[in-house]
């Protein structure tokens, strides 16, 4: 097991790891929406928490050499099944063509007070 550390995206919350890397596929652990500049829950609504959370992911793969493109799973994680809709949107766009499986659960609540986490695999 690899262990991967990106030093664009925020420092992990708690005691786990960007990423592990086991074989070909890599596990990035659930990213929030957390400025890496600022260390805080970026300002405003679903939006610009799930613009960050993506910002977030690229930034694990990209120190793992990969993007979305590489990822075969996702899970979303959301305080809000009403937000459903802008969270998608905003998936699908960065995403493009490639879909890849993916996992939508409503939660009771998130780390830090987050609106939304999301976790992938991706296969290198």
């Amino acid at each position: 097991m690899e262990i991967i550390t990106s030093e664009t995206a925020p420092p992990a919350v708690g005691p786990y790891s960007h990423a592990v890397r086991v074989g070909h596929l890599i596990f990035c652990s659930g990213q929030i929406p957390i400025d890496p500049a600022t260390k805080e829950i970026v300002p405003g609504g679903i939006h610009e928490q799930t613009q960050q959370v993506l910002r977030n992911i690229q930034a694990v793969l990209a120190t793992a050499n990969l993007t979305l493109a590489n990822v075969v799973k996702a899970t979303v994680f959301l305080t809000d099944l009403r937000d459903f809709p802008v969270v998608n949107g905003l998936y699908a766009s960065a995403f493009g063509d490639h879909k890849p499986a993916r996992s939508t659960l409503g939660v009771a609540a998130l780390p830090l007070g987050a609106k939304v986490e999301i976790e992938v695999i991706a296969e290198a």
